[in-house]
């Protein structure tokens, strides 16, 4: 792949990883500064669920940060962009819609289908 075209795909992900980050970050200091007390049972339920729901999304965050940081792993060590299955080159359309893809089309569709058989 060219030069330029993964240094842009490396700003992006860059990009991406420092947004969720500070995502992350603010989400920890608006749990650990609010101390909130509330009379009443009903909202006091309504809190926890609003909190963990922003944490299952964190979670699903957190998941795409290492996603990320393994691209960025596989740009420096020059495999980005290549499937780690068949070993043949991702299509730069799907890279550009998922750069954190480690499979090719083919493959994951192979994959999904696997998945879809064993009931997953």
């Amino acid at each position: 792949m060219e030069q330029e075209k993964l240094n842009n795909f490396k700003e992006m992900l860059n990009e991406r990883l420092e947004e969720l980050i500070r995502e992350a970050e603010r989400t920890i200091s608006d749990m650990t500064g609010s101390e909130d007390t509330f009379p009443d049972p009903t909202d006091r339920a309504s809190l926890e669920a609003d909190r963990n729901f922003l944490l299952r999304i964190r979670d699903r965050e957190r998941k795409l940060i290492m996603k990320i940081q393994e691209a960025l792993e596989r740009i420096e060590s020059g495999t980005f962009g290549v499937c780690e299955s068949c070993g043949e080159k991702i299509g730069m359309k799907r890279l550009e819609a998922r750069p954190v893809t480690t499979l090719c089309i083919e493959c994951k569709r192979v994959q999904e289908e696997e998945e879809r058989m064993r009931g997953l």
